[in-house]
């Protein structure tokens, strides 16, 4: 047998070989919430807590994801790349009408869970309980649009797919820098006044610090909205609309396009009068809103040749067709761009 002294001295020498090796297991990640997290070296699996995340995480590695918060429809499978949009449907562990359970975490057996969007004390602490429940790492990543390069870089390096991020946000920073000098010379009081109707009323709106409505900050806008005050979503009255008479009227339900175009309600609207009524894009994921995520960088351009008409001379088919092979892994057909296109774009 050993003497005990030379089995202690042996079982320190492991230690130290040891001691890198467990080191490089795990490592420490700090989330916008100022969380420390332990996660692992190596992430291979990784489940999307929110809408937003779901998108950045189909954007930046789809190959990681263990599944949808909601499956693709048919429709918007199209423009969805193989094998990934037939991923199973994991439901929402957070915001409206959350659907998931600790028991789903589980089963799908993740590495890490990623929530990206606002960042406040709720957030916070849905996480840890999260966390603390099931073991797994909950980490929070703040999605403030402005922020959308840095977001890409900072969640490729937690999934160490770097190369890839860098890709996605030199594209952002490029496109968010061409929109700011595009419109440099237009004065406050000349640029657009917007309304964005939600639903198929078009009643409900976004006011003032939305994160629905940051888009319109970045590209230089009015949120007509902002004078009802601050906060999230809200409905307003057809009078709070018709005072405000914005000089675009922004949708994503085609009900509410076609009918506005048509109430007498809304007729004397300056941008109904002058034919700017626009439905974003919503597919796969919307262009301006729904959800609040990565997805809005597509509008950028598509607000530019909107709201100011001729500033700048492009092929917004063009530069669709170049977003969706980039973001979204697919080619699309000349049909496709089409479709997307219908009803959002000047005549």
């Amino acid at each position: 047998m050993f003497p005990i002294r030379l089995l202690l001295v042996a079982f320190a020498a492991l230690q130290l070989v040891l001691m890198p090796a467990l080191a490089q297991a795990a490592r420490l990640f700090t989330d916008a919430a100022g969380r420390s997290v332990e996660i692992p070296d190596r992430v291979e699996r990784v489940l999307a807590a929110g809408p937003p995340a779901s998108v950045l995480l189909y954007v930046v590695s789809p190959e990681k994801m263990v599944g949808w918060v909601r499956s693709p429809s048919d429709a918007e499978k199209q423009f969805l790349a193989e094998p990934y949009r037939d991923l199973p449907e994991t439901g929402r562990l957070t915001g409206r009408g959350n659907t998931a359970n600790i028991e789903m975490v589980l089963s799908m057996k993740p590495d890490i869970i990623i929530d990206v969007g606002t960042i406040d004390p709720t957030y916070a602490s849905l996480a840890d309980r999260v966390q603390e429940q099931t073991g797994i790492p909950y980490v929070l990543i703040d999605g403030a649009f402005l922020r959308t390069p840095e977001t890409l870089r900072e969640v490729a390096g937690l999934l160490g797919v770097e190369a890839r991020g860098e890709e996605l946000a030199s594209y952002a920073e490029r496109t968010m820098a061409w929109q700011k000098e595009t419109v440099a010379d237009i004065a406050p009081e000349d640029r657009p006044k917007v309304y964005y109707g939600r639903g198929p009323d078009g009643l409900e709106t976004g006011s003032a610090g939305s994160i629905n409505m940051e888009i319109l900050d970045v590209v230089g806008a009015h949120n007509v909205a902002a004078l009802a005050g601050s906060g999230g979503l809200s409905n307003v009255s057809i009078e709070q609309v018709l005072g405000w008479n914005p000089d675009v009227i922004l949708t994503l339900s085609p009900e509410f396009q076609k009918s506005v175009k048509t109430d007498p309600t809304w007729a004397n609207l300056k941008a109904v009068k002058d034919g700017r009524v626009y439905r974003a894009p919503t597919q796969p994921f919307g262009w301006f809103d729904s959800p609040p995520g990565v997805n809005r960088l597509m509008s950028v351009t598509w607000l530019t040749e909107i709201l100011y008409p001729g500033k700048a001379e492009f092929d917004m088919g063009e530069r669709t067709r170049e977003f969706y092979r980039l973001f979204y892994q697919v080619e699309l057909t000349q049909e496709q761009i089409d479709q997307l296109l219908a009803d959002s774009a000047i005549k």
